[in-house]
């Protein structure tokens, strides 16, 4: 990995800059490094240690690792492995995802720190020369040069820095700066919605799987992370303002209602800092570019946490992304408009469809009503799963897989 004294320099040159370092930006800034691209990955934090993240790591994505040839090394990192998703509806256990059918090598969900997965691809991006990584960076302002966007600036803490670049990426995630800066106009679906992630340990006679357990009008998911549970707490919008109006106590009665942990192990939740609040939307961008910016994962269409799709969906943005991205570059020809409606074109179905599906499985009756408003009761989908157990090779197709898998091709 090349090296920048920034603090020498006030400006770079490379064909590719990458907006964030999570995993759309980084899985491209490895497949581009690897076909002898010049690139460079921008992230604003100084590390990647950020918890109650996507720390799911799909079939899908396992196959691409696997196509890398670096499987058996990953899989040596610390993680759990999910064969099987569950849900706990009332007394009743079903199984609503398996994933024993897929037509893959790993047929398992393998839940993973992010910081871990981010490390590793970072670490084997660094091993390519033409391949720089600038962390505690944000973008402050993106180039424009006649017609088309021609880099970035950033804020470093040696000062500002300027990259200029053939084409900028936007894989900064649903705040994106790069997507706001490129006047990109973004379109919303449903009701948001929020979900409280918290740590509880993991004790004798807890669940043995990943699973999730539907009250009435909310949910609550517990996955498996070793030597302790990361729990969601999900709830309507505004939801968790007003019990935490009501204090604390109230707040871990609410939990517990659904929570399939003894009531005891709540009090581990000593003060509001061990809730963290995370609003969720579904929204895609109307156009993913514009001359000489594209964006990708999170930044060109923001999930919703069920199923855990959204790193899988980032992933397969940046396997597209590079597909179509490594024979112009590498031939040294500048990058068109028609090689990003060409990206935006191979990743806008499963993304409409991916939505879609979240919306209606999130749903309770045909409308996507308020939460007062909803029947009570599990999720339609869920219904339907317990109605035809083989569904849940379907789910365990579209969680694992996907509406459309990427492989490399470079």
């Amino acid at each position: 990995m090349e090296k920048t004294d920034i603090a020498a320099v006030h400006s770079i040159k490379t064909r590719v800059a990458i907006a964030g370092g999570g995993p759309a930006g980084m899985m491209l800034g490895l497949l581009l490094a690897r076909a002898n691209v010049d690139v460079v990955v921008i992230e604003k934090h100084p590390d990647f240690l950020r918890d109650f993240r996507g720390d799911t790591i799909h079939p899908s994505t396992l196959e691409i690792i696997e196509q890398l040839g670096f499987i058996k090394e990953f899989l040596t990192l610390p993680h759990t492995q999910a064969e099987k998703l569950f849900a706990e509806i009332g007394d009743q256990k079903i199984t609503i995802a398996d994933f024993s059918w897929l037509p893959v090598n790993n047929r398992f969900i393998a839940f993973m720190p992010q910081w871990d997965f981010l490390n590793f691809i970072a670490g084997k991006a660094g091993q390519y020369e033409n391949f720089r990584l600038l962390m505690n960076a944000p973008v402050t302002e993106l180039i424009q040069q006649g017609d088309k966007v021609g880099g970035l600036r950033v804020e470093t803490p040696q000062g500002p820095l300027t990259i200029e670049a053939d084409l900028v990426v936007g894989a900064d995630g649903r705040s994106s700066v790069v997507r706001e800066k490129a006047g990109l106009e973004i379109q919303r679906f449903g009701v948001p919605t929020e979900v409280v992630w918290m740590r509880l340990s993991k004790q004798a006679g807890d669940p043995t799987q990943t699973m999730g357990h539907a009250g009435p009008q909310q949910g609550f998911v517990l996955i498996d992370r070793g030597d302790y549970w990361q729990c969601g707490y999900v709830v309507r919008k505004g939801a968790f303002a007003e019990m935490r109006t009501k204090g604390l106590d109230t707040f871990r009665d609410r939990v517990a209602e659904v929570c399939p942990l003894p009531r005891e192990r709540l009090s581990e939740i000593r003060s509001w800092d061990d809730a963290y609040l995370l609003t969720v939307r579904i929204d895609r961008l109307k156009q993913w570019w514009t001359p000489g910016v594209i964006c990708i994962g999170d930044a060109a269409h923001a999930m919703s946490p069920i199923g855990g799709v959204g790193v899988n969906l980032a992933i397969q943005d940046a396997v597209a992304a590079a597909n179509v991205l490594i024979p112009a570059l590498a031939s040294g020809r500048a990058i068109a408009d028609p090689d990003l409606v060409a990206i935006e074109k191979r990743r806008s179905f499963p993304t409409k469809a991916t939505q879609r599906l979240q919306l209606m499985m999130r749903s309770r009756n045909k409308k996507d009503q308020s939460d007062a408003k909803r029947a009570k009761g599990p999720p339609a989908f869920v219904l339907a799963i317990m109605r035809f157990p083989l569904l849940a090779h379907l789910a365990g197709r579209l969680i694992g897989l996907g509406f459309r898998r990427e492989k490399l091709r470079f």
